[in-house]
């Protein structure tokens, strides 16, 4: 059975940091495209990130480039979402996806 579970969300002031996790089981990250979305309150869910399976290659969009990154472990089946310099438009549920399949999101607020 395919899970995603997303942890790591919090409040934290802008400028400040934070790591999402997102665990999969039923599936090896190593092997699939794995991405993070986010979608603020009363906006439509956007793509933040990628890492593909083989090779590990990953990709960010221009709004975060400098700031967010994205790592796996493939011995703890995980993809982490690394955020750095958060500023308020930042504040968003934070979703995983892969193959078909997306978390239950965590929720990252921005906010001094």
């Amino acid at each position: 059975q395919v899970q995603l579970v997303e942890s790591g969300g919090g409040l934290v002031q802008p400028g400040g940091s934070l790591r999402l996790s997102c665990a999969a089981s039923g599936f090896s990250v190593s092997a699939y495209f794995m991405g993070w979305y986010r979608q603020p309150t009363g906006k439509e869910r956007e793509f933040v990130g990628s890492v593909t399976g083989e090779g590990g290659i990953t990709n960010v969009v221009d709004s975060v480039k400098g700031r967010f990154t994205i790592s796996r472990d493939n011995a703890k089946n995980t993809v982490y979402l690394q955020l750095n310099n958060l500023q308020l438009n930042d504040t968003a549920v934070y979703y995983c996806y892969s193959h078909g399949y997306w978390g239950q999101g965590t929720h990252v607020i921005v906010s001094s």
